[in-house]
């Protein structure tokens, strides 16, 4: 299968790409290195893959390239920390709305054109921001007030974006919704304005790194959002390619959403204690100051994730310990190399 993907040099993208590689499928891939700058992958010279410098918005270049392939992957979107929903609350909404509309063109076009098979949306968890369910299931996006956060709205309106392509020109879909990926590759964004967590400042301002690397400077003690009971559900982002790369190959996927995660609950205390005795080992106590959080720093968030186990037969069984064991030593080494 050949698969255009958009914001392939995105942090889940970059999991994807290497997931579908792998799978034997044939990838194109667009990004304008919008975010981070130019990144190398190490799938970067697979002959089965090319990379196209551009504009997810640019709807032309996308029909060109979507009319030649048999699947579409809309990863693309202007998207950061809790910082950004702050900083970014207009942008977030009208670039990615551009980014959507694009998109969508292109797939529709290539879809009557008879090539194109269907296009999978990477949503976001964050459409369930107002969810007082928990676990949240697929369909609470549709019976919850919407989300307070413009990125979250934002997400949401993707989601109506494949609904109505679906309605009115037959575009199959499949919609899934990644929950807090963590791993490796992700840096400072470009447009991140600087913000202090007490004598560090913040480098991706997402909790899992954020901490980490406050950790490895000697921060102590260590400062938190909020009072560090928000529940957050950390998945790896090569179990996240592999649930994406599944709903994206089901028939049972077509016109499904899906919640991909991990079932574990983690607080941001309990994050904090597995990161510092990573970090120092047993014997130095852990002491934590509160920041003020964010507005719109959800308090819960966790998925019901028993409808992807049971329709695509997808689970996210990489622990936190094991993720903070790949993750520890990166950032390590983004601190010397002075990237972070």
């Amino acid at each position: 299968m050949k698969v255009l993907v958009t914001g392939a040099a995105g942090f889940i993208c970059g999991y994807l790409v290497a997931e579908l590689l792998n799978a034997g499928h044939e990838v194109v891939g667009v990004d304008n290195y919008s975010k981070y700058g130019r990144v190398r992958r190490t799938f970067d010279d697979d002959p089965r893959y090319r990379l196209i410098e551009g504009d997810a918005k640019d709807a032309a270049l996308l029909t060109r390239l979507a009319a030649d392939c048999d699947h579409v992957v809309a990863g693309a979107a202007m998207i950061g920390g809790i910082s950004y929903f702050h900083e970014f609350a207009y942008d977030l909404l009208a670039e990615n709305e551009r980014i959507c509309a694009a998109t969508f063109d292109a797939a529709i076009s290539a879809f009557r054109n008879g090539r194109l098979q269907k296009i999978t949306v990477l949503s976001s968890s964050m459409v369930f921001e107002s969810a007082s369910v928990f676990p949240t299931p697929e369909g609470a996006q549709q019976t919850s007030p919407p989300p307070r956060s413009t990125y979250g709205f934002q997400k949401l309106a993707t989601e109506y974006f494949a609904r109505g392509a679906h309605e009115q020109y037959g575009l199959p879909f499949t919609i899934v919704r990644p929950f807090n990926c963590v791993g490796i590759g992700e840096r400072r964004a470009l447009r991140d304005h600087d913000v202090m967590s007490g004598n560090v400042k913040l480098a991706m301002s997402h909790v899992v790194p954020d901490l980490v690397q406050k950790v490895l400077k000697g921060q102590d003690p260590l400062h938190i959002l909020g009072d560090g009971n928000q529940v957050r559900h950390y998945t790896y982002g090569g179990d996240l390619a592999v649930g994406i790369r599944l709903a994206m190959e089901s028939e049972r996927a077509r016109n499904e959403d899906f919640n991909l995660s991990t079932a574990r609950s983690t607080t941001v205390r309990e994050l904090a204690e597995v990161v510092w005795r990573k970090v120092h080992g047993p014997d130095k106590p852990l002491r934590l100051v509160s920041d003020p959080p964010y507005e719109h720093d959800v308090q819960m968030r966790v998925p019901d994730v028993r409808k992807a186990r049971e329709v695509l037969g997808f689970e996210a069984t990489t622990p936190l310990e094991d993720m903070l064991d790949e993750v520890i030593p990166w950032i390590r080494d983004e601190i010397e190399a002075a990237r972070i």
